[in-house]
């Protein structure tokens, strides 16, 4: 018998890491949480109401137990209150908590910055940051989707006529003016 050399190649694998809560999103769980580590239905409804404007909520713990059973599939409940990481993931999970459509719900006089906004990051990619095509395609899904705010890596041509726009330089698609 011959001998046998085994190659074993070790591919790393990336775990999706879910997005950590920005200041904002703190700031707001702490006031409505009345600095405590957990939300519950009323706290979460006087958030509903005063910062999204949201008068038809008369009870939020049915909101509190849908996300509750959608993060951590639980049948039953062993509390009823939302964590930090609850409170964020139901502001943007677009199932939860869907994108507001033609009809505005907020008065809009304050600064722009003092909102939530649906917004797609490298909206232009086809796939994933790294191996993907552009194209307009993904940014008309998007908007569709309920994106308020498309980013785009725009870089002028050569002969300054056109735009690409282009992620890493290397992949792109044009506007023509």
């Amino acid at each position: 018998m011959g001998s046998y050399r085994v190659c074993v190649c070790f591919q790393r694998r990336f775990k999706a890491a879910e997005a950590v809560p920005p200041a904002e999103t703190k700031e707001l769980f702490t006031k409505y949480a009345q600095g405590g580590t957990h939300m519950n239905a009323e706290q979460l409804r006087h958030f509903l109401v005063e910062v999204q404007g949201d008068e038809s909520v008369s009870d939020a713990q049915p909101i509190v137990e849908q996300v509750l059973q959608k993060r951590h599939h639980i049948a039953k409940f062993t509390r009823n209150t939302l964590t930090l990481e609850d409170f964020h993931h139901y502001l943007f999970d677009p199932e939860l908590n869907p994108p507001i459509g033609s009809q505005v719900h907020q008065d809009m006089k304050a600064p722009l910055s003092h909102y939530f906004i649906y917004a797609g990051h490298n909206s232009y990619l086809t796939g994933n940051q790294l191996s993907s095509d552009c194209s307009d395609v993904p940014i008309i899904k998007a908007l569709n989707r309920g994106v308020r705010v498309v980013e785009l890596d725009i870089w002028p041509k050569s002969t300054k006529d056109d735009v690409l726009v282009l992620q890493g330089r290397y992949f792109y698609f044009s506007f023509k003016g």
